[in-house]
């Protein structure tokens, strides 16, 4: 569903008490507001609202059959809206709040809007940790739809300024809390009572779900099937081609580097890959912004967190 949206002057606001007070009017009144997140910055609207949701879908171009998160102030707030098993309460004891959205059957007295679940039986939960966000929700008094805050398929934004480039006339309003921590979007996992299928990596890696159950970790791979955001191949993708494994650039690339290497920017000179995980989006803007028509990025190991920054690459070079 898409609905047409005026052209909006759109305020970018430090966040604050008064911002947010507006932001939350905003909210209640049916329209979207982009905020950040400990990950990336979300662009939320009322999850209980079809109207609102659907803003949403507008202001991004994206597909009504790409579900949406919801995100909760609380646990109380989250049990409300989907049935919770016991892995899925390990999970949520040990990561919450923080950058972990569960999967998990949807209440049928949730009241959220099904346009975001997409139709499906599920809905995507995360408690997030950044006081921001947390505010909005509590002000606001409603559960938050919030894909990244960006066009949809583009690289997702870190900083108000990046909100501002992509989104700029598509919505009101833009609260600027600086760059965000972790710097790209949650692990997206669905718990069952056998195994823990992990949809989407992020900086919840595989080994700390299955140490935190006991138990096995499945990857999403070969599903045709979509049940949660970030799972499209083609996404997270800057306007310029870009290739992978590059050790050096050639004449029309701008190369960013990981390690001691020569580049035009480095996500870690110490190759720390959480380091390198918080810069990856901005380091795609800055070189998608350059002369150069091409984009070239170095290898990054898959361990740990490289799995999620790997994922995020292949999507962007699809």
């Amino acid at each position: 569903m898409t609905i047409a949206n005026p052209a909006y002057s759109t305020r970018s606001c430090r966040y604050g008490a008064e911002s947010l007070r507006e932001a939350a009017l905003l909210i209640r009144a049916g329209e979207p507001v982009a905020v950040p997140t400990e990950t990336v910055y979300g662009l939320a609207a009322d999850a209980t609202d079809s109207h609102a949701v659907a803003a949403i879908y507008s202001a991004k171009g994206r597909p009504s059959f790409n579900p949406l998160i919801v995100h909760v102030a609380d646990i109380a707030m989250a049990r409300a809206l989907a049935d919770f098993s016991p892995v899925a309460e390990l999970l949520a004891e040990r990561f919450w709040p923080g950058p972990l959205t569960l999967v998990l059957p949807v209440r049928a007295d949730s009241g959220l809007s099904p346009l975001v679940t997409a139709g499906l039986p599920t809905v995507a939960l995360r408690l997030p940790a950044h006081p921001a966000m947390r505010a909005l929700i509590r002000e606001s008094g409603r559960p938050l739809a919030a894909p990244s805050a960006n066009r949809s398929g583009s690289i997702s934004p870190t900083r108000a300024e990046h909100v501002l480039a992509s989104l700029n006339g598509k919505v009101r309003m833009i609260l600027d809390e600086g760059p965000t921590s972790e710097g790209l979007e949650s692990t997206i996992a669905a718990p069952e009572t056998e195994r823990v299928r992990l949809l989407r990596p992020g900086p919840i890696t595989a080994a700390m779900l299955e140490e935190a159950t006991g138990l096995p970790v499945t990857s999403a791979k070969g599903d045709a099937k979509i049940e949660a955001p970030g799972q499209l191949e083609s996404h997270y993708a800057p306007s310029k081609p870009v290739r992978l494994d590059a050790l050096r650039a050639e004449a029309d690339e701008y190369l960013i580097g990981f390690g001691l290497m020569p580049c035009n920017i480095n996500l870690s000179p110490e190759a720390d890959l959480r380091e390198a995980g918080a810069a990856l989006f901005a380091a795609l803007h800055i070189a998608d912004a350059s002369a150069a028509a091409r984009i070239a990025v170095a290898p990054i190991p898959s361990e740990g967190i490289g799995a999620a920054i790997n994922d995020r690459l292949k999507r962007a070079a699809a």
